[in-house]
C-alpha cells in the first residue's frame, strides 16, 4: 500500500485530505472572508475590519442567537427534516418570557399581579413555549407522516400570529435587571458555546447521536435495527423547539424588550449556517462544530457588508446566492460520496 502511495502522489494527497477534519475547509473559508473584508476595508474606507473590537463583539453577539437556532436546526436536518418555524417560535417565546419579566415600577405591566417574579420563571416560560412548539412539530410529523416542510411552515405562520395576538402587536418593555442580565455582556456567547459543546458531545458520543445519524442515513434501516424512529423524531424536533425558546429568551433579554417581529427570517439564517457548515440536506451528515463556523461566516459577512456600506437589500440577495451555492456544493458532495 505504501509503495502505491509513493508512486501516486495524487492518491497520497487524497488520503491525506480525507484524514483532515471536515470543518477545516469551512474554517479556511471563514478566514478568507475575514481577510477579504480587511483588504476591502483598507482599500475603500482606509479602516481595519478585523481590528475593530466593538464591531467584532456586536457580530458575535448577533451570531449567538442565530447559532442557538442553528444547533437545533442542524439536528433536524441530519434526520432529513427541516424546521422553518424557529424564527417565529423565537418571537413567541420572547413575548411570553418578557411578559413575565416586567417590573412592578411599570404602571402598564401586562400582568400586574405577576411582576417582579424570580428570573427563572420567565426563562422557564419562554423555553417551555419553544419546547411545546417543538413537541407539536415532532408529533405531527411522526404521527401523520406529513412532510416536515409543511408542518413547520404551518407552525411558522401560527407562532408568528400568536406572538402578535398575545399583545395585539404591542411591544413589551420595562424588564427586570436580573432578566436583562441574561443578554448583557458576554452571557449570550457563553450560553451559545455551552449549548454547542453539549450537543457536539451528544451527537458524537451518545446513543442519541447515533440514532439521529442512523435515521438520516437510512430511515427504513433504522426501523429494522430496532430504533423507535417516531419517538426519536419527536425528541429531535422538541430539542429544536427548546433551543428556539432559549434563543427567544436571550434575544429579548439582550434587547430588553419583547416584540412580535423578533427573529424575522432567522430560520433561513439558521438553515444557511447549518448547510454552509457541512450539514447535508440529504440527511445523515453534519456536525455542530461546522454549524458554529457556518454561523460565524454569516455573521462576518453581514458585519463586513455593513462596514463597506453595501445596501441591505443587496445583502439579502447575496445571502440568497450563498444558500443556493451551499446547496449545490452539498449535492455535488453527495454525488461524489455515492460514487465512492
Amino acid at each position: 500500500m505504501s509503495a502505491i502511495l509513493e508512486k501516486n502522489p495524487l492518491a497520497t494527497l487524497s488520503l491525506w485530505s480525507r484524514r483532515l477534519p471536515a470543518e477545516l475547509g469551512i474554517l479556511l473559508v471563514l478566514l478568507g472572508i475575514g481577510l477579504a473584508f480587511e483588504l476591502f476595508g483598507w482599500a475603500m474606507r482606509e479602516q481595519s475590519f478585523l481590528m475593530n473590537s466593538q464591531r467584532l463583539v456586536l457580530m458575535i453577539l448577533q451570531v449567538s442567537v442565530i447559532g442557538l437556532l442553528a444547533i437545533g436546526v442542524t439536528q433536524v436536518i441530519i434526520t432529513t427534516g427541516i424546521d422553518l418555524s424557529s424564527g417565529s417560535v423565537l418571537a413567541l417565546s420572547a413575548m411570553v418570557a418578557a411578559s413575565l419579566a416586567q417590573t412592578s415600577d411599570f404602571g402598564r405591566a401586562m400582568f400586574p399581579a405577576l411582576t417582579d417574579l424570580p428570573v427563572w420563571v420567565p426563562v422557564m416560560a419562554g423555553v417551555g413555549v419553544g419546547l411545546l412548539a417543538g413537541v407539536i412539530n415532532g408529533s405531527l410529523i411522526a404521527a401523520t407522516g406529513i412532510p416536515p416542510f409543511i408542518v413547520t411552515l404551518g407552525m411558522m405562520v401560527s407562532a408568528r400570529g400568536l406572538a402578535r395576538y398575545y399583545t395585539e402587536g404591542q411591544p413589551i418593555s420595562m424588564l427586570s435587571d436580573s432578566y436583562t442580565a441574561i443578554g448583557s455582556g458576554a452571557m449570550p456567547v457563553i450560553i451559545f458555546l455551552v449549548v454547542a459543546a453539549i450537543f457536539h458531545v451528544a451527537l458524537r458520543y451518545t446513543k442519541y447521536g447515533k440514532y439521529t445519524y442512523a435515521i438520516g442515513g437510512n430511515m427504513q434501516a433504522a426501523r429494522i435495527s430496532g430504533i423507535n424512529v417516531k419517538r426519536h423524531l419527536i425528541v429531535v424536533y422538541s430539542i429544536a423547539g427548546l433551543l428556539a425558546g432559549l434563543a427567544g429568551v436571550v434575544a429579548s433579554a439582550r434587547a430588553a424588550t419583547g416584540q412580535a417581529g423578533m427573529g424575522m427570517s432567522y430560520e433561513l439564517d439558521a438553515i444557511a449556517a447549518a448547510v454552509i457548515g457541512g450539514t447535508s440536506l440529504a440527511g445523515g451528515m453534519g456536525r455542530i462544530t461546522g454549524t458554529v463556523i457556518g454561523a460565524l461566516i454569516l455573521g462576518v459577512m453581514a458585519s463586513g457588508f455593513t462596514f463597506l456600506g453595501v445596501d441591505a437589500y443587496i445583502q439579502d440577495i447575496i445571502k440568497g446566492m450563498i444558500i443556493v451555492v451551499a446547496v449545490v456544493v452539498d449535492q455535488y458532495r453527495n454525488k461524489r460520496k455515492a460514487k465512492r
